[in-house]
């Protein structure tokens, strides 16, 4: 019988990530990689799965806040380090521990980075955001005019110190941003430890520090260079724009990489717009709304007509049920729904990336007065997170 308990000492925690990079095919921490990791390791917020005294399977979840139409943020958790010993897999072992960490959440959303597609919309996750992968070619990549700002090299200890002033002070405001927590930027020292060359620079306009741009330089055959993009965070469209250029005119660069929003405008910010290239368009949120009554008020609705929605949820059945959403907000009612939808679903529009109609027409959900659902939902700019966790 599988017993989930949450761990409460250093030993277990080393034990939990030795568990979950063994389920990556990566060997245990070392000494040095465990120094960094521990303090990313929170009261009550790491679970285990046992078969006796024997750990089989983890999970974690860093408390956060993320952003959701309209502006609000919502208290949430990222969830991470899940994974199942590979001679305990397909036993029930993930359920058990989604059942039991999704039952004791102390906030009412959760996103996770899915290593496969097919694991998580049987826990009521659902692809609520996607990103391009972008290629850029730089040696034909011209930016009319120039610079309005200033960029400037940091040293790694500098940028360690400076980068979570400069991110909490930037913010985050479009749907689907997260806040990072004090163990997220110990890891991300860790990352640029490893990379050995990982650069930061950050942009000075007007009014001081307002945006960065954290990258690395790969070599590639007959000496071409790859510019690969790992962290870009900017408070105005100044700043933006500086940092681009900045990545675009480096010498030795042949080409610059990065992962943006579906409706980034970066295409357009040159003169001919065939240097950039979508290599992918890949998920990165998998939302899961823990919380549906809470959820459903915490964003800002469209103007249309009110729609009535029931929502189906087998893991957490207090989330079924069916809700009025209006223009004014929403509220769970006993009226007849125009529309069905399961959890995972609702969650998949929830931020805006996808809509009603959408998976209408592919028999996904059923009902009517889908119009109206999609402009209720509407958002002005596609979901995008821009943290990996």
């Amino acid at each position: 019988m599988t017993d989930i308990r949450v761990l409460t000492d250093e030993p277990q925690y080393r034990a939990h990530n030795t568990l979950f990079r063994r389920a990556l095919h990566w060997g245990p921490p070392t000494d040095e990689q465990w120094s960094v990791t521990l303090p990313s390791y929170e009261p009550d917020r790491a679970l285990a799965a046992f078969d006796g005294d024997e750990m089989i399977g983890t999970t974690q979840s860093f408390g956060s806040s993320l952003v959701v139409p309209g502006g609000a943020r919502v208290s949430h958790s990222a969830i991470s380090r899940v994974g199942v010993r590979a001679d305990y897999t397909r036993r029930g072992v993930l359920t058990a521990l989604m059942r039991e960490q999704l039952s004791t959440l102390p906030d009412p959303v959760a996103t996770l980075r899915a290593s496969e597609g097919r694991i998580y919309g049987r826990f009521g996750y659902g692809l609520a955001g996607r990103v391009r992968n972008l290629e850029i070619d730089a040696k034909r990549a011209v930016v009319p005019g120039g610079m309005t700002g200033r960029v400037r090299m940091l040293d790694q200890d500098t940028a360690d110190k400076l980068l979570p002033e400069l991110h909490e002070a930037i913010g985050v405001h479009r749907p689907g941003q997260i806040s990072r927590w004090p163990g997220w930027w110990a890891r991300a020292r860790d990352r640029k430890s490893e990379a050995e060359n990982s650069v930061t620079v950050v942009h000075t306009g007007p009014d001081g520090d307002d945006g960065f741009l954290t990258y690395k330089v790969a070599t590639e055959k007959d000496f071409r260079h790859r510019l690969s993009i790992e962290d870009f965070e900017w408070a105005n469209g100044d700043a933006w724009r500086d940092l681009w250029i900045h990545a675009l005119r480096l010498d030795l660069v042949d080409h610059v990489e990065n992962e943006v929003a579906l409706d980034d405008p970066v295409t357009w910010l040159f003169e001919d717009p065939r240097v950039v290239t979508t290599k992918d368009v890949f998920d990165e949120i998998w939302l899961r709304l823990v919380d549906v009554p809470r959820m459903l008020s915490a964003r800002t609705y469209g103007a249309a007509e009110p729609v009535v929605i029931e929502v189906h949820d087998t893991l957490l059945p207090a989330n079924s049920g069916t809700y009025r959403v209006s223009a004014d907000g929403a509220e769970r009612v006993e009226e007849r729904p125009d529309l069905t939808i399961p959890v995972d679903l609702l969650g998949a529009v929830y931020l805006g990336d996808v809509t009603f109609s959408q998976l209408a027409a592919t028999r996904r959900i059923e009902g009517t007065r889908l119009a109206d659902a999609d402009a209720l939902f509407a958002v002005a700019q596609k979901p995008v997170c821009g943290t990996f966790f």
